[in-house]
Parts: structure tokens; C-alpha cells; sequence
């Protein structure tokens, strides 16, 4: 197997990102700097306390449910705005078991550098497919969109988290190189241990699988 980083560059400029010299080794011996992070900046998961699903926060999820085998699901032609629903998985559907993660293959992360498509355009799990990954007992959904679900409408996006994460189901928001995955992997994606933290970034990473696994 060989290790794919998942996961978006953090640096200044990005949402909620910010960076300011602490420390030169020319005046003090060491280079350090004081990074200002978002919770949810770049590559993030969400605790369930994020949208009050449940009092549960990042420092209190087990880790293992930041990681485990996933199933990498490449939906084609996503459009800006798109509602993503159970039919879009394909045959793939069928493969999903109890435990897995799912990573959705959509080539979102393409317009990371264009604000007002990759955060205003993001294709969204619908009502259908959230309860789809209920039913199928998924351990954790990664998307590349920085949002399982329309920032700019909060009815909407405090719905589909609720679901989600009422569920017990991990969030993962803001992957890239999904394009370089086998369809399984084994994924990790472990944040911050940020005390009474609702979210944090993460340094997303998969194992290509050479072996199919139950």
C-alpha cells in the first residue's frame, strides 16, 4: 500500500487563516510563528457539538472515529449547487457496509483557489443520501467541499449536520487528491485535541488497499 495526504496546505489567506512571526533566529536564536486557525479552516472534522447534536466535543470523540476502512465513491459531472443524492453512488452503493467510512470522489477540491464556487457552489448531501449513510451505519463521511451542505442557507446546514452527526456519524470537510485513491483505502484523518474544541483541522491521510477487504 502506498500513503496519499488528503489534505489542503493551511496557510494565510485561506479561510480563517492567519500567520505572524513570533520569533526570528536572527534576533532570538529560532524561527517560530503564531498561527491563528479557524476550527473549521481548510481540512476539518466536526464534533457534534458544532451544531448541537449532542454535547460531545472534539477532545471527547475516541480516535477511533477519525479513521478505518473507507469506501471511495467517485460521483461524475458534479454541478455547482448539486443536490447529491443515494442514486448518484452507483453500484458502489452496495458495497458500503456497517463501520465503513465513505469518501466522496466529486473533484471538488479542483476549486479551492475560486472562494465563490468551492464555498458557494459545493454540491450537498441531500436529506436522501444523509439518511442513506444512517441507515447504512457509516462510521464517517469525507467530502471535498468544505461543507456537507449549503453554508450560506443555516436551515439547511443545521439539518443535514444533524443528521449526520446525531447519527454518530464523523464529518470530514475540505479533502483533495481523492483522485489518486484506490476505491478502498484505509483512512485517517486525526485533529486537535482542543479542549471542549466543536471542530478541528485535521491532517487527512489514506493507505491504498492492494487487498479487498469485507
Amino acid at each position: 500500500m502506498n500513503i496519499v495526504d488528503l489534505t489542503l496546505t493551511a496557510k494565510p489567506g485561506m479561510r480563517g487563516i492567519s500567520r505572524a512571526t513570533a520569533n526570528t533566529f536572527a534576533k532570538d536564536g529560532w524561527n517560530a510563528a503564531n498561527w491563528t486557525l479557524y476550527s473549521h479552516s481548510g481540512t476539518h472534522a466536526d464534533a457534534p457539538i458544532h451544531f448541537e447534536a449532542s454535547d460531545q466535543t472534539i477532545d471527547q470523540m475516541p480516535l477511533t472515529a477519525f479513521m478505518g476502512d473507507a469506501r471511495v465513491i467517485t460521483i461524475d459531472n458534479t454541478q455547482p449547487a448539486q443536490w447529491l443524492l443515494p442514486e448518484h453512488l452507483g453500484s458502489a452503493a452496495d458495497r458500503v457496509s456497517e463501520g465503513d467510512c465513505v469518501l466522496l470522489r466529486t473533484g471538488w477540491s479542483q476549486y479551492v483557489d475560486d472562494a465563490a464556487t468551492y464555498r458557494d457552489g459545493l454540491p450537498r448531501i441531500s436529506d436522501e443520501l444523509a439518511q442513506w449513510l444512517v441507515y447504512r451505519k457509516v462510521k464517517l463521511i469525507g467530502v471535498e467541499a468544505p461543507s456537507v451542505a449549503d453554508v450560506n442557507n443555516l436551515e439547511e446546514v443545521d439539518r443535514i449536520h444533524k443528521i449526520l452527526l446525531g447519527a454518530g456519524i464523523t464529518i470530514v470537510e475540505g479533502l483533495c487528491n481523492l483522485d489518486q485513491l484506490n476505491d478502498q483505502v484505509f483512512f485517517m484523518a486525526l485533529p486537535l485535541k482542543l479542549a471542549d474544541g466543536d471542530g478541528s483541522p485535521v491532517r487527512a491521510i489514506a493507505f491504498n488497499h492492494t487487498v479487498e477487504f469485507s
